[in-house]
């Protein structure tokens, strides 16, 4: 990738003779639009919120809904098989019940593993539970930058378990004539060339599709990194830009217990794990959903009041309600945007709602 006129660019180029492929815009391409919108909804910092608050309420609502699906000694048709047979709600009932069961956990697989990339809750996440010894950094010179600045809404360069990771610095002999204020502004002049980087990333066995991100300042590192579809072949490496001392290697078995697990459940969220095995699953989830919103709004079309379009009655005999809402006030604690906003769907509901539908009552 290179900078050209003020946008990057990615240079597709042969290996063998060095000669240019082709080029394509690196932001305004199909999968890099694709994975900005899917993360912020290509508006920045609103859209992540706005994305974060949506995974959230549907974690809500699967719980939610496995907690209404609960067998309280019913029989096993319309529980774990849809009774075909039936006719109007009933059927549509099953359908939304049975078809929501059995996607619920690989559902709440996908919000979940999603999560942990959000502005949010997911750097609180990753603050609580993506950690490395300190040991690990104690002989290496560091800035105050974190590794994950090399990533942003269109380009995933290093694994999510780095993010956290303070980025080195290049010393070599050019610490000796610099203070390290004039060195992290002044533009990089590197002595170690991008095939020696190659080399030693081959040296040190690094998996085919790494890439290597280039110093932007005089006490900026090169960065070889490959965040593979199988984590077990993720690979981070930091290079002094002057000597091409490797500061840093860190690979998935220097990972936390919580690193790789949440490495793992990234991969199988994008549907790289198991190839395209792991594509048509998470298609069927896809599926369940649809078939699981397609049927709850046609429940909801057929308990509507037949007055309007509002809430469907309350049942009289509501069962265990203190328990339902015990559950909703801990994942609204758990995901605080979803709390919020609960707050604020109550404040409406009981203060402004409540007046027009007293005023409706009186009229």
């Amino acid at each position: 990738m290179i900078s050209e006129q003020g946008r990057e660019v990615n240079v597709f180029i042969d290996p063998y003779r060095g000669e240019v492929l082709g080029t394509q815009d690196a932001k305004k391409n199909l999968q890099a639009i694709a994975r900005a919108l899917h993360g912020e909804l290509m508006i920045g910092t609103l859209g992540d919120r706005l994305v974060e608050l949506a995974a959230g309420w549907g974690i809500v609502l699967v719980v939610s809904g496995l907690y209404l699906w609960w067998p309280r000694g019913r029989s096993a048709a319309g529980v774990f098989w849809p009774r075909l047979t039936a006719k109007g709600r009933v059927l549509w009932r099953d359908l939304h019940a049975v078809t929501g069961f059995w996607g619920a956990f690989l559902l709440l697989f996908m919000l979940l593993s999603g999560m942990t990339w959000t502005g949010l809750w997911g750097k609180q996440y990753a603050a609580v539970w993506n950690t490395f010894p300190a040991a690990m950094w104690t002989d290496v010179p560091k800035s105050d930058k974190q590794a994950g600045e090399l990533n942003n809404a269109s380009v995933q360069t290093v694994p999510w378990a780095m993010e956290n990771t303070p980025m080195p610095v290049s010393t070599g002999e050019h610490a000796e004539h610099m203070d390290h204020m004039h060195m992290s502004s002044a533009p990089a002049a590197p002595t170690v060339s991008l095939q020696r980087v190659v080399d030693i990333a081959r040296a040190r066995e690094i998996v085919p599709g790494y890439s290597i991100t280039q110093p932007k300042t005089a006490d900026g590192v090169f960065t070889v990194s490959v965040f593979a579809d199988d984590p077990r072949d993720d690979a981070t490496l930091h290079i002094d830009q002057y000597t091409g001392k490797v500061l840093a290697d860190v690979r998935y078995v220097d990972y936390s217990a919580v690193s790789k697990a949440t490495e793992l459940g990234v991969m199988l969220h994008e549907g790289k794990f198991f190839g395209w095995i792991n594509q048509l699953l998470i298609l069927l989830v896809c599926l369940m959903v649809l078939l699981s919103s397609v049927s709850g709004l046609v429940i909801w079309w057929k308990r509507r009041p037949r007055s309007g379009l509002g809430v469907p009655p309350l049942r009289h005999d509501l069962p265990r309600w203190k328990t339902a809402t015990v559950v909703m006030i801990a994942l609204g604690v758990i995901f605080p945007l979803v709390g919020i906003s609960m707050l604020i769907v109550w404040v409406l509901d009981r203060i402004v709602l409540s007046r027009f539908a007293k005023t409706a009552a009186t009229a």
